[in-house]
């Protein structure tokens, strides 16, 4: 992808992924990577973060003789993704007018 992604970005993407279902962070990074070209590597502060503002919760489930770290959304990290989700829409609105050639200010 031409595009880069911001941290808010990012957060925004992991919080829309978690509030569709709980996931571990290798299918989070491939979901992810559907829009950005960001290593697996990367997304482990991004969940980090989101831990540390309590937007997300983790435990480990055994899986093939193996743990798997699984992050959960909190009701503080729904009510962050209702927030990001608002701006996201305000953006991409002023983004098509633009692209599309109705940026009259």
């Amino acid at each position: 992808m031409v595009f880069t992604l911001n941290a808010g970005m990012y957060d925004f993407l992991v919080l829309s992924i978690l509030r569709q279902q709980e996931a571990y962070g290798y299918q989070i990074s491939q979901t992810i990577k559907k829009v950005s070209n960001m290593k697996d590597s990367a997304l482990y502060p991004v969940l980090h973060r989101l831990l540390e503002k309590e937007l997300v919760t983790a435990y480990d489930q055994q899986f093939q003789g193996r743990n798997r770290k699984y992050y959960k959304i909190t009701a503080k990290g729904l009510a962050q993704w209702e927030l990001l989700k608002e701006e996201w829409e305000l953006y991409t609105e002023e983004i098509e007018k633009i692209v599309n050639g109705g940026n009259e200010s």
